[in-house]
C-alpha cells in the first residue's frame, strides 16, 4: 500500500516527524515498510500490510495508527450538506439483494448533471503517486475516495442501466459480461454480479462492466458503495484472472457501518470534480445490520502472556485512541466495544495484542543470561512420537491431510448418514466439505492420489481427530476422538502386524484380538479387540469399491482404524529388558486343511487351549484355496515356535506337542494335515 505523505497530512499533522521517522513509527506498530521514495514535491511510503489488517488500506486507516502513536487527533473529512436535486434517488432507482450472504449492504446514490473531463492537477498527482493513472473526473473522484479511505465505490453510467433496477444475484449458467478492461467474462453460478433488468452489468467486488462504463457522454452516475462477501470476490477474482484494487479490497473486509458515509463521501466528491447534483438521499439496502462486537482483557491475563507489566492508565489510553471505547468492569477487567473496521479484533488474545504493540515491543526487556530447563516430556505426545516410530519401521509414510472429506468419501465410509454430518455453510463448495468421522476416507484419496502419480506400492498412517455426530439429541457439536488410520495395498497380514505393533508400544501385555465383523465397505472385515475392548476396525475393501476409487490396480486394499484416546487410556506398565535366550528355538509348520467358514481366531483359541508351556509364539504364514484342496476348504499354514529357558529341546519332546496341537485342532476343528 503506497502512502503519500501529502496526501497523508490531510488526516493527521505530520510536522515535526521525517519520512523515515513516520516509517519506523509505522513499523514498530507492525506495518513492515517496504520503500521509501522521494521526488520534488512529495515522498511515497510503501507499507507492507497484512491480510487481516484490511483497515490499513487507505490513507485514513495510516493516519488512524499514527494518530494513536503520536495522541494527536484524526481529521476525517468533513461531509457538508451535499448539492441535492428535489427527486428522491428511490424514485430513480430500485435496489434487491437476492444473496444477503454474499452481499450485507448495497447503498446507491444518482449524481445527475455531471460534465466529464480532467481531473484537477493536484488530484491527477495524489493518484498517479500511490500508482494508479487518471481516467477522467469521475472514475479519478471513485479511486480517490477508495485510496482514501479503502472502501471501493464503483461508478456506472446511469442511462445504461436497463429499467432502473440493481440486483444483486448469482450469475446464471451460460451468462457473458465483457469487464471494463475487455476481459470477455464466461460466468457460472459460483459468482456474484450486479445485474439491471436485462443482464449483469458489473461483477460484485471485482470489476464493472464495459457497456456500463462512465463514458465521455455520460450526464448522470449511479454510485454504489457496498460490501461483498470475501471468500465469493476472491473466487470470482481468480477464476476469471480478474485481479483488481476494489477486489484487494474486499477480500480483506470492509466496514459495513461506514458505507453510507463512504457513500457520501464519494459523492462529495464527484461532484466536487465534475459538478451535478445528488438525488435526495439515497437506496440503502441492508437485510441485516451488523451486531456490535466486544471483547474483554484481563490485565493479569495481559501480565502472564507478555511477562511485563503495562500500566493500567496507558492500556486505557491506547485502547481510547484505537477507538476501541473501553470500559472498565473490575480492577482487573476491561472491555472494549471493537469499532467495524478492525475485523482482526474479537478475544481477549487480539486485545493483548493490541496493547503489546502499541505499548512498544521494545520496552519488554531481555536478559542476558537465560536458563532453559528440561523439562520430562508429555506422556500423550511420548507416545505418539513412538507410534510413528514403530510405524516407520514397519514401512509405512505419515500422511497429513484436510480434516474435510467429499461426500462420496464420508457416504462410503462414515459411520452414520451424511446428513448428520458437519459441513461447511458454503454449498458451492461442492468437494471435501464435510467434517470427517474417521480417517479412512482420507487414506483411501491419499492412496488415489498417489496412484495417479505412480507412487506403487502404498503404505501410509495419519494420527489426527475424528468427529463423530452427536447422538444426543441436546448436543450440536460432534464427538472429537484422535484415531490413528492406516492403509495398505499390500497383505492384510502388514496390517495385522503393523496394528499390533502399535498396541504393543502402548500395552505390552494387552492381549489383541482380531475378530469377523461386518463392515459395509468390506470385502471381509474384522473388530479390533485390547482386553476384551472394541478399539478398531480393519479390513479388506471391496473390490467394486476399490475400481470405483481407481484403485483397482492393486491386488487388495487395506484399510483400518485405531481410537488412539483409547489406546493412550489403556498405557501399561513399562516391561522390563529381558535377557536374550541362552537355548535356541524350534520351529515348526502345520498345514492344515479346514473348513473355508473356520476364522483364523478359532483356530488360535484351539490352539492356546492344547498349548504346552514351551510354546511361545504362534504365527500365520500362508493361506491357500484352489487344487489339490477340495471345493468348500482351504489350506492354513501356521508356525508354532518352542522354546525351553531351562535346556535344549530335543525334536522328540517337540514331535509330541505337536501332536497333541494337532490332536486338539483334529478333534474340534476336523483338521487334517495337508500332504501336497
Amino acid at each position: 500500500m503506497k502512502i503519500s505523505l501529502n496526501w497523508l497530512r490531510d488526516y493527521v499533522d505530520t510536522s515535526g516527524y521525517t519520512a523515515q521517522q513516520i516509517a519506523d513509527t509505522l513499523s514498530d506498530r507492525g506495518l513492515p515498510i517496504e520503500s521509501i521514495e522521494s521526488s520534488a514535491d512529495d515522498t511515497v511510503i510503501d507499507v507492507e500490510i497484512t491480510s487481516n489488517r484490511g483497515d490499513c488500506l487507505g490513507h485514513i486507516g495510516i493516519a488512524r495508527e499514527l494518530s494513536a502513536a503520536w495522541t494527536r487527533p484524526l481529521i476525517l473529512p468533513q461531509i457538508e450538506n451535499l448539492s441535492e436535486s428535489e427527486r428522491n434517488a428511490g424514485q430513480l432507482v430500485d435496489v434487491k439483494i437476492e444473496e444477503p450472504i454474499l452481499c450485507g449492504r448495497y447503498v446507491a446514490r444518482v449524481i445527475e448533471g455531471v460534465k466529464i473531463g480532467p481531473s484537477p492537477d493536484w488530484v491527477v498527482k495524489r493518484l498517479e503517486a500511490v500508482g494508479l493513472r487518471s481516467v477522467n473526473n469521475v472514475v479519478d473522484a471513485t479511486n480517490y475516495a477508495m485510496m482514501e479511505h479503502g472502501q471501493p465505490p464503483h461508478a456506472f453510467d446511469y442511462n445504461t442501466i436497463q429499467g432502473q433496477k440493481i440486483i444483486i444475484r448469482k450469475a446464471r449458467a451460460g451468462e457473458q459480461i465483457v469487464s471494463i478492461d475487455g476481459t470477455k467474462c464466461e460466468l457460472n453460478d459460483s459468482m456474484l454480479v450486479i445485474a439491471d433488468a436485462r443482464r449483469p452489468v458489473a461483477l460484485a467486488g471485482v470489476m464493472g462492466g464495459l457497456e456500463t462504463e462512465v463514458s465521455n457522454q455520460t450526464t448522470t452516475i449511479l454510485l454504489e458503495e457496498a460490501s461483498f462477501n470475501p471468500l465469493c470476490v476472491r473466487r470470482t477474482s481468480r477464476r476469471l484472472a480478474l485481479p483488481s484494487e476494489a477486489s484487494y479490497r474486499f477480500e480483506r473486509l470492509v466496514d459495513i457501518e461506514q458505507i453510507d458515509w463512504a457513500s457520501r463521501r464519494c459523492a462529495q466528491l464527484i461532484m466536487q470534480f465534475a459538478g451535478g447534483k445528488s438525488a435526495r438521499g439515497a437506496v440503502d439496502a441492508y437485510p441485516g445490520k451488523a451486531e456490535k462486537i466486544t471483547a474483554g482483557m484481563r490485565f493479569s491475563r495481559l501480565k502472564t502472556l507478555l511477562g511485563i507489566e503495562v500500566p493500567k492508565d496507558k492500556i486505557m489510553t491506547i485502547f481510547k485512541a484505537l477507538g476501541f471505547e473501553p470500559e472498565l468492569k473490575n480492577d482487573d477487567l476491561v472491555v472494549c466495544m471493537v469499532p467495524g473496521w478492525r475485523h482482526d479484533i474479537y478475544r481477549e488474545a487480539d486485545l493483548i495484542e493490541e496493547a503489546a504493540r502499541c505499548w512498544g515491543y521494545d520496552k519488554i526487556p531481555v536478559e542476558r543470561k537465560i536458563s532453559i530447563e528440561a523439562a520430562r516430556g508429555d506422556k500423550r505426545q511420548t507416545l505418539s512420537d513412538r507410534v510413528r516410530s514403530v510405524l516407520s519401521g514397519y514401512g509405512f509414510f505419515e500422511t497429513i491431510s484436510v480434516s474435510f472429506v467429499e461426500p462420496e468419501m464420508a457416504a462410503v465410509f462414515g459411520n452414520v448418514d451424511c446428513e448428520r454430518h458437519l459441513a461447511v455453510q458454503d454449498i458451492n463448495q461442492k468437494s471435501t466439505r464435510i467434517l470427517r468421522s474417521n480417517l479412512i476416507g482420507s487414506l483411501v484419496g491419499v492412496l488415489r492420489s498417489n496412484y495417479r502419480a505412480g507412487n506403487m506400492p502404498c503404505r501410509v498412517y495419519e494420527l489426527a481427530d475424528t468427529y463423530m455426530p452427536a447422538q444426543q439429541p441436546d448436543r450440536k457439536l460432534p464427538v472429537e476422538r484422535a484415531c490413528l488410520g492406516l492403509a495398505t495395498d499390500g497383505d492384510f497380514r502388514e496390517l495385522r502386524t503393523a496394528v499390533e505393533g502399535v498396541i504393543e508400544i502402548a500395552n505390552p501385555t494387552a492381549v489383541v484380538e482380531f475378530k469377523p465383523a461386518s463392515i459395509a465397505w468390506a470385502l471381509t472385515g474384522a473388530e479390533i479387540y485390547m482386553n476384551g475392548v472394541s478399539i478398531g476396525t480393519a479390513g479388506v475393501m471391496k473390490s467394486d469399491l476399490a475400481k470405483r476409487f481407481d484403485l483397482d490396480r492393486a491386488v487388495q486394499i487395506c484399510v483400518g482404524q485405531l481410537d488412539f484416546d483409547s489406546l493412550f487410556e489403556s498405557l501399561g506398565p513399562t516391561v522390563a529388558v529381558k535377557p536374550i535366550p541362552r537355548f535356541p528355538a524350534v520351529r515348526r509348520d502345520l498345514s492344515l486343511i479346514l473348513e473355508e467358514k473356520i476364522p483364523w481366531v478359532q483356530i488360535m483359541e484351539v490352539i492356546n487351549a492344547a498349548r504346552p508351556q514351551e510354546l511361545e509364539k504362534i504365527e500365520f504364514v500362508a493361506l491357500y484355496r484352489g487344487k489339490p484342496i477340495p471345493a468348500g476348504q482351504k489350506s492354513v499354514t501356521v508356525s508354532l515356535c518352542f522354546r525351553d529357558d531351562d535346556g535344549t529341546l530335543r525334536h522328540e519332546r517337540v514331535d509330541e506337542f505337536e501332536k497333541t496341537i494337532f490332536m486338539s485342532l483334529q478333534t474340534k476343528l476336523g483338521a487334517q494335515i495337508r500332504t501336497a
